[in-house]
């Protein structure tokens, strides 16, 4: 890993969090993911399971967190299971983690290795009464896909037929939805290297840049400050291509008078971090443009305002809809008679806006959370509105990411230049 040591109290903290919801005397286990392969004898870049990193903060394939509360052996109630170190394996991948560090860094002391677990799990199997199994139920997830984990539960299952089995996964979506102080000191520094890299682009960007050269400063500032990774796919989308949400082709040059549109994080220690910004290539906006972008940031600092414990989503999205509604009317986007004939499961303003004002944001960039019931002091979330018009070849998103306090909310990405003038005079500043 690059990033530094983090305190194993962060894991531990989140162990004891799960362990109280559990039944009385039961076992949870919580597989890590595998390796997957390519082509040939190639593999994907590896992601850890989420559950088992929150759990201990450890990213190692194939590595199994066990909790056993009510173990009667008092030294096997949290369990980690890693892969054996051995001499041909490392030659060829590198180091394996070995007990001692594996302890430092999930607090959690008692590690078996995978190859001899078996016997073990037997024991424990036999004096439980109830199983946790735990699966990928995230909303977003496309359940075509090959599942690991359901492959896990369907041989476990079939191995201790006669147990009565519950799902972690509601467990785990309450707790990781909300964060912990140990966990937004992580995410912070996250946010920190994000606002570096923008910082350094704001210095880059000028007309005739590509887009590719954007995003690989953005790659250099992450990597040099022990980022992990990018968040997600990095979107550096000029002109008219800010209009496609998931634009990662970046391959396009950046022109004079055209607007840049900026969607990257950086992961460290394996939290993320999200940010949105929309710039001028040639540091000024046009009268239009600085209208447009107006709009959207009133948008994102109305959901700002309203975002707090106590609203759900579904509530809260409703009334930054109909706030965004009224800013394309001020825009002309939009008449009152396209409101009055609209199809109210397609409002006009769909057109401008298509999708969520704000997510959960955590150890996954779309991370577990509530929707329908009402947000809770700790969650994280983006806050992300955007207006997109085919017509004027535009698209403009402002997002930030902000932690639920019991009154309000705490920006994370507060003094990163936002307003248009901003923008503008960093900009300046940079040339």
């Amino acid at each position: 890993m690059k990033y530094l040591p983090i305190p194993s109290k962060l894991y531990t903290q989140n162990r004891e969090r799960f362990i109280k919801k559990m039944k009385p005397n039961s076992i949870a286990i919580f597989p890590g993911n595998p390796v997957l392969p390519t082509n040939g004898d190639a593999i994907y870049t590896y992601r850890p399971n989420a559950d088992v990193v929150w759990l201990s903060g450890v990213v190692q394939e194939k590595s199994m967190v066990i909790l056993y509360p009510d173990n009667p052996d008092k030294n096997a109630r949290e369990v980690l299971v890693l892969l054996r170190p051995n001499e041909h394996l490392e030659k060829w991948e590198g180091h394996k983690l070995r007990k001692d560090e594996a302890t430092a860094i999930s607090g959690i002391k008692n590690i078996q290795w995978l190859d001899s677990i078996d016997a073990t799990l037997q024991v424990m199997m036999h004096h439980a009464d109830t199983v946790y199994l735990n699966t990928n139920e995230n909303d977003r997830l496309d359940t075509t896909l090959f599942r690991p984990d359901l492959i896990f539960v369907h041989d476990f299952m079939k191995r201790y037929p006669v147990h009565h089995y519950e799902r972690s996964a509601p467990i785990m979506k309450e707790l990781r939805s909300v964060k912990t102080k140990e966990e937004i000191a992580v995410t912070q520094i996250a946010v920190d290297i994000t606002h570096k890299a923008f910082n350094r682009v704001m210095k880059f960007i000028k007309p005739g840049v590509w887009e590719h050269e954007i995003e690989a400063e953005i790659t250099h500032e992450f990597l040099r400050n022990r980022a992990t990774r990018h968040a997600y796919d990095c979107i550096i989308a000029s002109g008219d291509r800010a209009r496609v949400l998931h634009y990662i082709e970046n391959n396009q040059e950046c022109k004079s008078g055209e607007l840049i549109l900026m969607d990257f994080g950086a992961e460290y220690g394996n939290y993320c971090a999200d940010m949105t910004r929309t710039i001028p290539v040639n540091g000024k906006f046009t009268k239009r443009q600085k209208e447009v972008y107006n709009a959207v940031l009133d948008a994102h600092n109305f959901a700002k305002k309203i975002l707090k414990p106590g609203i759900s989503v579904v509530d809260y999205t409703v009334k930054v809809n109909d706030f965004l509604e009224q800013q394309c009317l001020k825009l002309g986007l939009i008449t009152k008679t396209d409101i009055k004939n609209q199809d109210p499961e397609n409002p006009a303003y769909r057109k401008y806006f298509y999708h969520g004002v704000s997510h959960h944001l955590g150890i996954d960039v779309h991370d577990l959370g509530t929707r329908v019931t009402p947000l809770k002091e700790g969650m994280l979330l983006t806050i992300e509105p955007g207006l997109y018009i085919e017509e004027e070849q535009m698209g403009i998103r402002i997002e930030n990411n902000v932690w639920l306090t019991k009154t309000g909310s705490i920006d994370l990405f507060k003094g990163i230049p936002i307003t248009t003038d901003e923008i503008e005079n960093a900009m300046k500043r940079s040339k």
